[in-house]
């Protein structure tokens, strides 16, 4: 149902342009909730993924071009449409290869649940920029990490900046939220490492490392990083080794570089 407009104001288009992310998510209701995909590729990643479509935004010119499939995909759903700077007004940026797509958000599973036969799991503490947490999915659905467990510090990973960083990589990755302390991981059978420089750091490469049946790999902000609690409770306490006085990796760079060196043995 292609809708053209001509304004601002025009109901339905509020949710790709009013309302925070904060108001997109629903705290009260997360499976009530609601994100924004963006391009072409990402959206058919979601839908691929099984998410609900609920709304298109898309230039005039994509209509039958770049959106095209999209648009016939998504079936009988709102596709509000108008030219370039009209929608660039609107949402505050250009879009990328013209078309945004509202869906629905699912009810997150249990830890317990997400992590069923994971070997290598990721948990997010603390890291609230959205490019990295964009940045840290999509290495940790390239490099084959099993699932995805985000502190309540942490920033959302279906964002609008993160789900566009991760190229889509966030539907690709089962993920929830932990609500209890990292430790918890270790009644699933998990070793936590904790990347953190410290005095009792180990080096990433450490062959007894590798060799862990089931790791939890915990990746802390830049800056602060993770908290000394964190580090503490943690089994191991690893380090990337540095050249040239280089004194530590972005947060996304670093998890790749861990995603990849904990790899499981048998994949190597």
């Amino acid at each position: 149902m292609v809708i053209e407009i001509d304004s601002l104001s025009h109901p339905g288009v509020e949710v790709f342009s009013s309302l925070t992310e904060a108001q997109l998510r629903n705290r009260l209701e997360p499976d009530k909730g609601i994100f924004i995909a963006e391009s072409p590729k990402v959206i058919t990643v979601a839908l691929d993924a099984g998410y609900e479509p609920l709304a298109l935004l898309c230039e005039s010119r994509h209509l039958n071009g770049d959106a095209a499939d999209i648009v016939e995909r998504c079936g009988d759903i709102p596709v509000f449409t108008g030219g370039r700077e009209l929608l660039a007004s609107l949402t505050g940026y250009t879009l990328t290869r013209g078309v945004l797509c509202a869906m629905r958000r699912r009810k997150l599973s249990a830890p317990k649940d997400v992590c069923d036969n994971a070997r290598r799991v990721a948990v997010i503490d603390g890291v609230t920029d959205t490019t990295n947490i964009g940045a840290i999915f999509r290495s940790a659905a390239a490099i084959g990490v099993d699932a995805v467990l985000l502190t309540p510090t942490s920033c959302d990973p279906l964002n609008r900046r993160a789900v566009r960083v991760s190229m889509g990589s966030v539907f690709l990755v089962p993920w929830t939220w932990l609500e209890t302390p990292v430790s918890s991981l270790k009644e699933l059978g998990f070793t936590t490492v904790a990347l953190a420089l410290t005095d009792k750091s180990v080096s990433i490469d450490d062959p007894t490392l590798a060799a862990l049946p089931k790791i939890a790999m915990i990746l802390g902000t830049e800056g602060d990083g993770l908290a000394a609690d964190v580090i503490a409770d943690a089994d191991y306490t690893a380090k990337i080794p540095m050249a040239h006085n280089v004194d530590s990796l972005n947060v996304a760079a670093a998890s790749a570089v861990a995603f990849w060196q904990l790899r499981p043995q048998s994949k190597k």
